[in-house]
């Protein structure tokens, strides 16, 4: 009959799978992620590799950083190969330090997977518990209350008695100071805008902004400079709330702007050299000519890009 014969076939597939040797078969994730926790702790072993064994929390601290913005990086590019290859390198990362703290006896991989996993069903209780939310907004309010109680837990139970009394609980905690200055003020007005301590509109943020550069005015008129490191400051926070307001992220709309700003000097220098010259040695007047040269091509390429991508549609 049809259904025997299937089983039969299906059968014999599986005995073939199962005489394969691994790496003539198809891996499972948590397959290749045993064998890279494998190839770690090799490489840390006392016969591995020199440089790994040298390594400790605070020199990969760099690498750390380093791999996260390759991520991102490798994401704006659309490179799927590239991004999938640069989320692997962050996730060494995460399989270095636990190996780390595991010949430390301190915790292995293994604990930081079933944090994060009981920790996902934890924040979830819409999903795996009884739980409701109507939307996102929920979901969000939902998430940092739970955040809130663990924390206060978290003092309950891990506070020595050394400590002194503990601080008063605050919706911003949770935010590290540890992010880059951009991400760090991101992070605290979303927190505070998830509670509806927010600008009505985009306009709003925009007058402050102004408000902020007014500000910035009236202290370069003096002579105190961490008068006007301050009201820089607050000019940048403005500008990053603003880019929060807008649902852009402003660590990478700066990074963005950053690399558009290096593409036109070099076009710069480039276009100088062909000249003859070296762009350090230019006019001031010819040096803004050239930039704006730059931007005028940079911006007529970019809408025949579109006129382009618009005939092949």
């Amino acid at each position: 009959m049809p259904p025997r014969k299937k089983q039969r076939k299906k059968s014999v597939r599986a005995r073939r799978s199962r005489g394969k040797p691994a790496n003539q078969r198809q891996l499972t994730a948590g397959e290749w992620f045993e064998k890279l926790v494998a190839v770690q702790a090799r490489l840390r072993a006392p016969k591995g590799c020199p440089w790994d064994r040298e390594q400790t929390h605070q020199t990969l601290r760099t690498y750390l950083i380093e791999e996260a913005y390759e991520v991102l990086e490798a994401l704006e590019s659309g490179n799927d190969a590239k991004f999938a290859e640069e989320m692997g390198d962050l996730l060494l990362q995460i399989v270095f330090h636990s190996q780390i703290a595991s010949e430390e006896g301190r915790f292995t991989v293994a604990d930081v997977i079933r944090e994060i996993h009981d920790k996902m069903i934890r924040r979830h209780p819409h999903v795996f518990g009884e739980a409701r939310a109507k939307n996102a907004a929920e979901v969000l309010r939902n998430w940092e209350q739970i955040k809130a109680a663990e924390r206060q837990a978290s003092k309950k139970y891990g506070r020595a008695e050394s400590e002194g009394p503990p601080a008063q609980p605050s919706l911003l905690d949770g935010v590290s100071r540890a992010l880059p200055a951009t991400l760090e003020g991101f992070q605290l007005t979303r927190k505070a805008a998830r509670i509806g301590f927010d600008w009505d509109d985009a306009d709003g943020v925009v007058a402050k902004m102004q408000e902020e550069t007014a500000e910035v005015r009236k202290a370069l008129r003096g002579t105190n400079q961490t008068k006007v490191e301050e009201e820089i400051g607050d000019l940048l926070f403005a500008a990053v709330n603003l880019a929060r307001f807008l649902h852009v992220d402003p660590e990478i709309a700066l990074k963005k702007a950053n690399a558009k700003f290096s593409r036109r000097f070099k076009a710069m220098e480039a276009q100088a050299r062909a000249g003859g010259r070296e762009f350090k040695d230019l006019p001031r007047e010819e040096m803004e000519a050239l930039w704006d040269a730059t931007k005028q091509a940079e911006d007529t390429g970019r809408v025949n890009e579109r006129e382009k991508a618009q005939v092949r549609e």
